[in-house]
């Protein structure tokens, strides 16, 4: 048996009687072991947090803080990236790049903490307000509760952990169960090469029940951002109504590709676009809306790009397209595209499952009731469908639950500018695909996709509030 691996609540490293066992999505060997916390180490966790805000960092320390993770994280991105790979079956060349983008991550989080400022209000614009001056401070709301999903198990947990050190709040990092030896690792090199001090991040693993509702539901937590299902983003704000809740959740992101559109490029795009970590992310291309003029040959295009993927061992460099997180999910994909079928969709490409590999997919004839069309997909598959009018492809885009980020490739100002105006998503992107995110900017999406904006500079501001002062001369 293997050891397990602690984790570390305060200056303390926790190991428990249970272990929760990090298996290979490839080919199922063991990764590692770690603890199975409960509600006493969540209680331990936030009163480490809370301990660690009553000695506060001031925003230069946090600023020094972040600036050591960037340079120490890119001294550790191949190690960090062979974690990735290994538990979560991301290609190592991807696993690479999310590595190196968690080092974009906390360097925006230390531009954060230098900056983080409120605003001169004035007041002396209206009579009562002669002789006074107000302005506003951003304060920390209080003891952080994060909850990452396993698709970026490095780079989310960032994006969680750096804004809230900037913000000046103490965490309490619930991993996604299937991935957290790379939130451990990154935990353990902030405090042992960084300086972050004991309680600022606390590690709770296992399962839901036991260590996250825990956590939701602690009356010392005073932020909670989540980043996973609709179903169960949109169950955690109802248990914590009077807490600060930031979801990211779920999306089929739609694309759209005019009758003037570089459909070449789009293919190009999309056929990395649609299958990198094997479709699972938030806004992996998945729904594909074609001028009819255009959909033959953009197709062909697609498909042949798609067929010289490389599909395989995720600690190969040639590798493209690997497993998906758990034999359930690729059962689950696999089934969404039989439905397909049945219900008129044709498979271009794809479809075929060797050991734990779903090659990379692509179905035509897409229409709007095929679950591959209506619902998250988040595995290897892109669908495709043709239109005449760009108002009935806006129509076709917008004709969904989700709204986080949405693409339209045109020559035409008035498409993009329709595009931008009609599309009803939290980010509109033209002559690119809606799976492009670079991390200083602001994501976040609209209805089942959450409520919230990530990157440092708005997720910052999400985990502090304004105080108001007032100075009489």
């Amino acid at each position: 048996m293997s050891e397990q691996h602690p984790v570390r609540i305060g200056a303390d490293e926790v190991t428990t009687t249970e272990s929760l066992v990090v298996s290979s999505p490839f080919d199922g060997h063991e990764v590692a072991r770690v603890p199975v916390c409960g509600p006493a180490h969540v209680d331990q966790a936030v009163a480490a947090a809370k301990a660690a805000m009553a000695n506060p960092l001031p925003p230069w320390k946090r600023a020094e803080i972040l600036d050591a993770a960037a340079l120490a994280l890119a001294r550790h991105r191949d190690e960090l990236a062979l974690i990735i790979a290994e538990e979560s079956a991301k290609p190592i060349r991807t696993a690479r790049a999310e590595a190196e983008r968690a080092v974009l991550t906390f360097q925006s989080a230390a531009i954060e903490a230098r900056t983080l400022t409120g605003d001169v209000v004035p007041v002396d614009g209206a009579q009562p307000g002669d002789g006074k001056l107000a302005f506003t401070l951003r304060i920390p709301r209080g003891v952080v509760a994060a909850i990452s999903p396993f698709n970026f198990p490095l780079n989310l947990v960032a994006h969680k952990l750096a804004p809230a050190i900037a913000a000046g709040c103490a965490v309490v990092l619930k991993p996604a169960s299937q991935t957290p030896m790379s939130a451990i690792r990154l935990h353990e090199i902030l405090m042992d090469e960084c300086g972050l001090p004991a309680g600022w991040i606390n590690i709770v693993t296992g399962p839901g029940a036991t260590v996250g509702d825990p956590l939701v539901e602690h009356e010392d937590v005073a932020v909670i951002t989540f980043t996973g299902s609709p179903e169960v983003g949109w169950a955690i704000a109802a248990k914590a109504a009077r807490k600060k809740v930031g979801l990211e959740l779920g999306n089929n992101a739609p694309v759209i590709i005019d009758e003037s559109g570089d459909w070449e490029t789009a293919a190009a795009k999309i056929s990395l676009a649609g299958f990198t970590h094997a479709g699972q992310s938030c806004i992996s291309t998945q729904r594909i809306y074609v001028h009819s003029s255009l959909v033959e040959a953009f197709t062909a295009a697609l498909v042949a790009r798609v067929d010289a993927l490389v599909v395989g061992d995720p600690l190969s460099e040639e590798t493209d397209v690997s497993a998906l997180i758990s034999p359930k999910e690729t059962a689950r994909v696999k089934a969404w595209i039989e439905e397909a079928v049945t219900q008129g969709g044709t498979v271009a490409t794809g479809g075929v499952q060797r050991d734990r590999v779903l090659s990379p997919t692509v179905i035509t004839g897409m229409t709007p009731e095929m679950e591959v069309s209506r619902n998250e997909v988040f595995g290897p598959v892109v669908g495709i469908a043709s239109f005449d009018d760009l108002s009935d492809a806006i129509a076709l885009a917008n004709d969904t639950r989700y709204g986080l980020q949405a693409a339209i490739f045109t020559k035409e100002l008035d498409g993009a500018l329709r595009a931008a105006h009609e599309l009803d998503f939290g980010g509109v992107l033209v002559n690119e695909i809606p799976t492009f995110r670079t991390d200083q900017m602001p994501y976040g999406g609209v209805r089942d996709s959450g409520n919230t904006k990530e990157g440092p500079h708005y997720a910052v501001r999400e985990m502090t509030h304004e105080r108001l002062v007032v100075i009489q001369r």
